[in-house]
């Protein structure tokens, strides 16, 4: 798929592949010229948006700030020149990355 022209919109779905190369036609020039600091720190306000959402909003505000929270993730990834989906796939692709299962059985106190 290539990101739709101007006029057009997104499709009813879309994958991790597809999301980064929109993300990237839309903001590559000015993430890069702002570096991955300066995307990281405006990620990182993007996260405050989320946990107070999640805390006080509405549902369409959650959806919002999930968007958000992925598009800036998804920009910091451009610029250091991460395949969002190859990260995906190599650490989760094979199941947890702790017990190896593709349904969990770490231990609830554990990070998997």
């Amino acid at each position: 798929m290539h990101p739709p022209a101007p006029s057009e919109s997104l499709p009813a779905e879309i994958s991790f592949r597809e999301f980064q190369q929109l993300i990237h036609k839309m903001y590559y020039e000015k993430d890069v010229a702002r570096g991955v600091d300066g995307t990281f720190m405006w990620l990182m306000e993007e996260i405050g948006e989320l946990a107070s959402s999640l805390r006080n909003g509405t549902h369409a505000e959650r959806l919002g700030e999930f968007a958000d929270v992925v598009a800036w993730l998804t920009t910091i990834a451009n610029v250091a020149g991460v395949d969002l989906t190859e990260a995906v796939m190599l650490k989760y692709g094979s199941g947890c990355p702790g017990c190896k299962q593709f349904l969990c059985t770490c231990d609830n106190a554990e990070k998997p």
